[in-house]
């Protein structure tokens, strides 16, 4: 069975990233229910602590991660993201 990696980059205080984290937990909650799906590893990182992540991602926090790649930014789709991880394999 395949892994999916999530990274969610953000910063505390962002409300946008606590909006993403809810999304992503809830959908990781429905990936998890379903037969077949792929483990999902989800760790989070933030901009200030990671001089590289605020050069590149300041401006568009939060952003999500799929397997190292940019899935989105800002605003998580659920219906999206879902998807994506039905894909992985």
């Amino acid at each position: 069975m395949s892994t999916a990696h999530l990274t969610l980059i953000g910063k505390p205080g962002c409300h946008l990233c606590d909006d993403a984290r809810a999304v992503i937990t809830t959908v990781l909650a429905q990936v998890a229910a379903e037969p077949g799906t792929p483990s999902v590893v989800f760790d989070e990182k933030s901009i200030l602590e990671d001089a590289e992540l605020h050069e590149l991602y300041v401006e568009d926090i939060p952003v999500l991660l799929l397997n190292g790649r940019v899935h989105n930014y800002w605003r998580i789709d659920p219906a999206r993201l879902h998807t994506a991880l039905l894909e992985v394999r």
